[in-house]
């Protein structure tokens, strides 16, 4: 019996409404904060709060959970008051959201209260709610919607510390936020945390020095600082920097996968004249990436780059099964990048 055929996930529905960043959130009626990313999802809600109050400090602020949902809930907390203080009412859990709650909160966007603001919070986690989220999105309750789509790649992050310090109109040094960056590449949340204490712990520009003396454990333990200092020539560091690496625990696969990444992008990179902004365009890149690539690709030719990728491949292979000692692959791999010479065998 021929095997039924797989359905495809069911599209996004086009949204009628205003998409706000969450840098920038604002009061509506109705305001759907949607996506997984929970750190940006939290800033976003903290945000309208803040807004709200600075305009009225008397506002009401109330939370509910749509999963755990008694009935007439929603419209008893959003209804005026005797006194008409402004509300807000914040709802967790949409994406795990009662059938009580769905057809409650699906009327009060027929009728919504003066003076209230609702906001949904849906993780996107499931497709449980999706009602609402398309009534929301075409437009009913005169909403908005603020994505917090998931942070995961590399550049996401970047671009995320970086706009920690832009907002705080605080300058840091492109060099020290990448080695930021790479220090908790595995939270954003910590990435955020550590963000916000450089800007409110130091008084001026932010150096790499500075967020050595922060970080420094974890800044020296990075994948990313492997890489770099054997891209640099730095032979001596890179060995310090991968045998601390190792010794704090680091899985030998990601470091070369970090030593790997580097090393594709700058033979991406490699010969274009084409303007930054072009060739990241045409690549698929953020424009600091091609930069940074072709800084670092000073003093290297067609033939070390070669090798060097020769020397990444022939690592990758033994970390994952093809060596009994994969520390001894790894420092293969640096010593040639670094040394920009083959290793004899």
């Amino acid at each position: 019996m021929a095997a039924a055929p797989r359905r495809s996930a069911p599209a996004k529905a086009k949204s009628a409404i205003p998409q706000v960043s969450w840098r920038e959130p604002r009061p509506a009626p109705v305001v759907l904060v949607s996506g997984p990313e929970e750190v940006c999802a939290e800033r976003a809600i903290a945000g309208i709060r803040d807004y709200l109050r600075a305009e009225d400090p008397s506002l009401e602020v109330t939370d509910v959970r749509a999963d755990d949902y008694a009935a007439g809930t929603l419209l008893g907390v959003s209804s005026p008051s005797l006194f008409g203080e402004p509300r807000l009412v914040r709802i967790g859990g949409v994406e795990k959201a009662s059938d009580t709650f769905l057809l409650e909160a699906l009327a009060y966007l027929e009728h919504p209260q003066e003076g209230a603001t609702i906001v949904l919070r849906h993780n996107a986690a499931s497709v449980r709610g999706k009602k609402l989220l398309d009534a929301v999105r075409a437009g009913q309750g005169s909403g908005i919607e603020i994505p917090c789509l998931a942070i995961k790649r590399d550049s996401d992050k970047y671009d995320f510390a970086a706009g920690e310090f832009s907002a705080a109109r605080k300058r840091i040094a492109p060099t020290a936020l990448r080695a930021l960056v790479s220090a908790f590449s595995d939270d954003v949340t910590e990435l955020a945390a550590a963000c916000q204490q450089l800007i409110s712990d130091v008084a001026g520009d932010i150096d790499d020095r500075i967020v050595e003396r922060y970080y420094g454990g974890r800044v020296e333990t990075s994948a990313f600082t492997v890489a770099d200092t054997a891209i640099a020539g730095r032979y001596g560091d890179a060995l310090i920097a991968l045998r601390q690496a190792l010794a704090s625990g680091a899985d030998p696969v990601p470091l070369v996968a970090a030593v790997a990444m580097k090393v594709r992008t700058m033979a991406r990179v490699a010969g274009s004249r084409e303007s930054s902004g072009a060739l990241a365009a045409r690549l698929g890149m953020k424009d600091w990436q091609v930069d940074r690539a072709r800084r670092d690709l000073v003093g290297w030719s067609q033939t070390t780059l070669g090798m060097a990728i020769h020397a990444v491949a022939r690592a990758d292979s033994e970390v994952k099964g093809a060596s009994r000692d994969p520390v001894f692959a790894l420092e293969r791999m640096i010593t040639v990048i670094a040394t920009r010479t083959p290793f004899g065998d």
